[in-house]
């Protein structure tokens, strides 16, 4: 979805609370990108629920895009060069790359000379040495073929960890970070002065922890074990992406861990194995980092299981003493909304901090913070 940038009654908003309406998708009145965001535009302008008077108001649209492979490390106004890029990434991002780059000519449609600004998933990564993203097979496939790790969740990576040295009051060129982004999607990020210099999502985004529905890390060889059985190469894809993770392993016909969680605490044995699996790769994680980072200053809980659950964040936390860390049990278990809260004891050396994430505003302040940098945009107070 982009993110409408635009100046309403109260300063500088975007989009975020605006929902296709799903009843007029499901009668297939939206067909395209084009459709659905004149239909956000039809909400932005509405007497009753709008926030603008005029559709001029937009001054800028901020796209999350996920894939910019080498190219792309930082914030960048959408041009035809920038669309070639997005294209070129289609076969590493085959789910994603092609419907972001058709939300972004929509938008050029749509909106005639407002500038496009692309926030990319994978350009926040793009710090780590070699050493972390090259992998150990013939180094042609990379040279050739892009085949190396990339990483993903970048805008929200950065978010937190800018957040957190805020919060921490260490500058963010001087602070280190253990993030840990985890959701139905999850992925954690080394952070070392500012730099991400390793992180768990790989060339693909089914790499690194437990997800949802994704593997996170298997031996490569099951992959060739599970065509040997028959199953066709996309078959394989969506074994790893859509039937494995939590909602492989509990058996509950869900991803979601909350519903697993609650099916563990009823007694069953499988949602049980599926939460120690979580929790177990997430800690393993954890150590590597610290050890990458020869000690951290924090590590940072974000994203809708680490912002809202206080049991997988115990279960973590409980694994990590010989780090320096112990859980407040009584700040852990109480729920935050969007503040910030140090949730370890005051005598641990390695804080525990949960951060709600905030990738929108991510990718509004960097799209003005671009613009304004470009000359392409003024802001006047009123």
């Amino acid at each position: 979805t982009p993110h409408l940038i635009y100046t309403g009654k109260d300063g500088i908003k975007t989009n975020t609370d605006i929902v296709i309406d799903e009843e007029r998708m499901k009668a297939g009145e939206y067909l395209t990108h084009d459709d659905a965001l004149k239909q956000v535009c039809e909400k932005l302008l509405d007497s009753e629920d709008g926030v603008l008077d005029n559709i001029k108001d937009v001054i800028a649209i901020g796209h999350r895009v996920v894939h910019g492979g080498e190219k792309i490390s930082e914030p960048v106004i959408i041009d035809e060069e920038v669309k070639k890029v997005i294209r070129e990434c289609f076969e590493l991002a085959p789910l994603h790359n092609p419907p972001n780059l058709s939300g972004i000519e929509a938008c050029e449609k749509i909106f005639p000379g407002v500038p496009n600004v692309g926030i990319f998933d994978t350009a926040f990564h793009q710090t780590m040495p070699p050493k972390s993203y090259i992998y150990a097979i013939p180094y042609e496939l990379y040279t050739k073929h892009g085949i190396r790790k990339y990483g993903f969740h970048g805008t929200s990576h950065h978010y937190v960890a800018t957040a957190t040295a805020s919060f921490l009051k260490v500058a963010f060129d001087k602070v280190k970070l253990i993030t840990c982004h985890l959701g139905n999607g999850a992925s954690m990020a080394a952070i070392d002065k500012g730099k991400v210099i390793d992180t768990s999502m790989g060339m693909t985004p089914v790499d690194g922890l437990v997800m949802g529905t994704r593997c996170g890390d298997i031996d490569p060889a099951i992959v060739l074990k599970l065509i040997e059985l028959g199953n066709t190469p996309e078959e394989v894809d969506k074994i790893l992406n859509k039937k494995s993770g939590l909602l492989g392993i509990a058996g509950i016909n869900t991803g979601d861990c909350r519903d697993i969680m609650v099916s563990a605490a009823k007694g069953n044995e499988r949602a049980a194995l599926a939460i120690e699996l979580f929790v177990n790769r997430i800690v393993k994680y954890i150590g590597a980092y610290s050890a990458e980072l020869n000690g951290a200053d924090a590590i940072v809980f974000t994203g809708g299981i680490g912002e809202h659950s206080d049991e997988i964040r115990r279960m973590v936390l409980e694994k990590l003493s010989s780090l320096g860390v112990k859980v407040d049990s009584e700040v852990n278990a109480k729920s935050f909304g969007s503040e910030a809260v140090t949730i370890s004891t005051p005598e641990s050396t390695l804080k525990a901090i949960v951060m709600p994430t905030n990738e929108e505003l991510m990718i509004a302040k960097e799209s003005i913070e671009l613009l304004l940098r470009k000359n392409r945009l003024r802001l006047v107070a009123v």
